[in-house]
C-alpha cells in the first residue's frame, strides 16, 4: 500500500467507529446468503447475538487505526489463525470474504465510496489476507507433520460419556480410523462439526479440552445450555442427545491459551462455571507430569 492509500484507509476510522456494526450486519447477510455454504463454518448462535459481528467490526477497526504497522497486532492475528486452522479455513474462502466486504463497503457507503478508497481498502484487505494464508499454512502443515497430527476435519467416535452433573457431560472422543492422534498443551481446543437437523447444516463450536494429554482419547466437558433470556444451545443439547458409538467431525488441537508443562513457577488459576474445563487439563497435566510447583485453583460457580 502507498501512503495516500494508508490515509484513505485511517480516514474511515469514524466511520467504522459510528457505523462498523451496520456495515458488518450488511457483510454477513450478503455472504451467507450469496454462499449459504458458509453457514457450516459460522457461528449461527454468535450471528444472532451480534457477538461475530461486534468482534469482525473490532478487528476491522483496529487493522485500519494500526495500518502503518500492522505487525502490532500480530498476537490477535495469531489467535484468529488458530482459530481458522481449527475450522479448516481456505485460502480460496478469503477471495470469498473479500468479495463480499468490499462490495458491502461500496453499498452501504454509496456515494462515500470513492473509488479510491475502494482501491485502498482492497490493497488493505489483499495485504492481510495474505498475512492470514501464510500463516495459516504453516500452521496447517505443523499439524500435518505432527505426529498424529492432520488437517481439516477427521472422525472421531463418542468412545464414552459420563455425566459430570446435572449440566454437564464429558465426551471421551477416539479417532474412527485407530491410528494416533496428536498431543496438545493443557487449556487448548478442539473444533467440534455435527449436523443439527433443524438448521439444515453442519454447525462448527470450539471445545477446551479438559484431560492431560494421551495416546488414546480426546475428552471435552460440555454445559447443556438451557436459555432463560436467549435460546438453548444448538450444539450443546445436540451433543447431550448423542450417545455412545455417534460420529463427530473433530479439528486438530489449537489455541494460545494453554500452561507450559515444563514451567517451575507456582500455577495459579482462576475459573468460573463450566470455564473449568481448560483448568481440569491443566491440573491434570500438572499432577501427571510429576512437577513439584504448587498449584492453586480459585473456581466460582
Amino acid at each position: 500500500m502507498n501512503t495516500s492509500q494508508k490515509e484513505l484507509v485511517k480516514g474511515t476510522v469514524p466511520v467504522l467507529k459510528a457505523k462498523g456494526n451496520d456495515l458488518i450486519s450488511y457483510f454477513y447477510q450478503r455472504m451467507l446468503t450469496n454462499n449459504p455454504e458458509l453457514k457450516d463454518v459460522f457461528n449461527i448462535a454468535n450471528q444472532a447475538s451480534g457477538k461475530q459481528q461486534n468482534a469482525l467490526t473490532g478487528a476491522v477497526l483496529a487493522y485500519a487505526e494500526n495500518i502503518d504497522d500492522p505487525t502490532v497486532l500480530i498476537n490477535t492475528l495469531k489467535a484468529i489463525g488458530n482459530k481458522h486452522v481449527s475450522l479448516n479455513i481456505a485460502a480460496e474462502q478469503y477471495d470469498i470474504v473479500g468479495n463480499h466486504l468490499i462490495n458491502s463497503i461500496i453499498e452501504v457507503l454509496d456515494t462515500a465510496a470513492t473509488t479510491e478508497l475502494i482501491e485502498a481498502w482492497t490493497c488493505a484487505y489483499t495485504e492481510l489476507a495474505q498475512i492470514m494464508i501464510r500463516n495459516e499454512a504453516d500452521m496447517y502443515q505443523k499439524n500435518s507433520l505432527k505426529k498424529g497430527g492432520w488437517k481439516g476435519w477427521r472422525s472421531f467416535v463418542i468412545s464414552k460419556i459420563v455425566a459430570e452433573s446435572g449440566e454437564i457431560n464429558s465426551f471421551y472422543l477416539t479417532p474412527e480410523d485407530n491410528k494416533e492422534i496428536a498431543d496438545f498443551f493443557p487449556g487448548q481446543y478442539v473444533s467440534i462439526s455435527t449436523f443439527i437437523p433443524e438448521l439444515g447444516h453442519k454447525q462448527p463450536r470450539q471445545y477446551s479440552l479438559s484431560s492431560n494429554s494421551n495416546n488414546e482419547y480426546y475428552r471435552i466437558s460440555v454445559k447443556k445450555e438451557i436459555g432463560q433470556t436467549t435460546p438453548d444451545g444448538i450444539v450443546s443439547n445436540a451433543l447431550h442427545d448423542k450417545i455412545v458409538g455417534d460420529l463427530l467431525q473433530v479439528s486438530a488441537p489449537a489455541g494460545l491459551f494453554y500452561a507450559d508443562p515444563e514451567a517451575k513457577n507456582p500455577l495459579v488459576l482462576v475459573s468460573g462455571g463450566v470455564g473449568l474445563t481448560p483448568m481440569m487439563s491443566m491440573v491434570e497435566t500438572n499432577k501427571n507430569a510429576l512437577q513439584r510447583n504448587q498449584t492453586v485453583w480459585i473456581h466460582s460457580c
